[in-house]
């Protein structure tokens, strides 16, 4: 059983009968009985509220070049501030980082669940720590930010009065009530798009693919900087086909403006795809030179 040191009430949820609630940072909207957590593992009910389990407790703090997000076009050549906590919404099968994302689900970190040094790191020290060490912008990453949607806003807030960036890295899967909340402090955001394909984000990532589409359109309408980023996993999602229909989304959509990361994947450290091959090259040059076909403008190569 996890051991947690720290909780918040949570920003969004409603409130059932039976002392249930509907949790609303992301788009599961999980109804969740008493003592209970939702498929995050981290968002859990008490007695008819619903709180923030990892408030104030990062298991990983870095100071990032901002391309490793990956954001090319945002505020480029500098550091970011990039903070984590435990849990994820989705179960993706080829995550990299899922001794982190899947702990509280599937107790990876131990009888603990792994954090940032000791006691707890409170927002106002997040911004502080950025500043001191010159980061004009605080990346909210290596996890889902969506499960930890109270620590991220809170910082979000102090970061945008001290004139810093907010970048979001997310799986794109966070609630229209979540997009309404962080909006007037969010700054640019990297969002993955896995693929086209319905039955693809049900089986690989334990999520919906439609959710993340509406979320994209959002966010380009709403004046976000916005970067896509596909990992191309071997077998599952490297066909021409969805390469085109990728591409085709983007600029429509998204604009030709809206940068393409397009990157590798690497077996040995998947979460459960151990026994597939890496992505050759040349797959990913089929997709950068279908993306360059259909127009868009920034197409870059990661992971190679």
């Amino acid at each position: 059983m996890l051991k947690y040191r720290n909780m918040k009430e949570c920003y969004l949820y409603k409130k059932l009968s039976n002392n249930r609630v509907q949790c609303q940072a992301c788009n599961h909207y999980c109804v969740i009985g008493n003592n209970e957590a939702g498929k995050c593992g981290v968002r859990q009910n008490q007695k008819g509220a619903l709180f923030s389990l990892v408030y104030g407790q990062p298991c990983a703090i870095n100071i990032d070049p901002i391309e490793k997000k990956p954001l090319y076009h945002f505020l480029p050549k500098t550091k970011t501030f990039s903070i984590a906590t435990i849990g994820c919404n989705f179960q993706c099968q080829a995550c990299q980082n899922y001794q982190i994302s899947q702990a509280p689900k599937q107790n990876l970190g131990g009888s603990d669940p792994p954090r940032f040094g000791e006691g707890l790191t409170l927002p106002v020290k997040v911004m502080e720590m950025a500043i001191q060490n010159k980061c004009p912008s605080i990346s909210y990453t290596y996890t889902e930010p969506t499960v930890f949607l109270e620590y991220a806003f809170d910082i979000m807030k102090l970061a945008k009065k001290a004139g810093l960036k907010n970048i979001w890295v997310s799986n794109g899967f966070f609630s229209k009530e979540t997009f309404e909340l962080i909006l007037p402090y969010l700054d640019a955001a990297n969002i993955d798009l896995k693929g086209l394909d319905e039955n693809f984000y049900n089986k690989y990532c334990g999520g919906h693919l439609q959710p993340v589409l509406d979320n994209l359109k959002r966010l380009k309408q709403a004046d976000v900087w916005l970067e896509i980023t596909t990992l191309v996993i071997p077998t599952l999602n490297d066909s021409p086909e969805i390469f085109e229909r990728i591409a085709e989304f983007i600029k429509k959509e998204l604009g030709s403006e809206t940068p393409w990361h397009i990157s590798r994947f690497s077996p040995e450290i998947s979460w459960k795809l151990q026994h597939l091959s890496p992505t050759p090259l040349s797959t990913l040059q089929v997709a950068q030179k279908i993306g360059q076909q259909a127009g868009l403008r920034y197409i870059h190569l990661g992971n190679v």
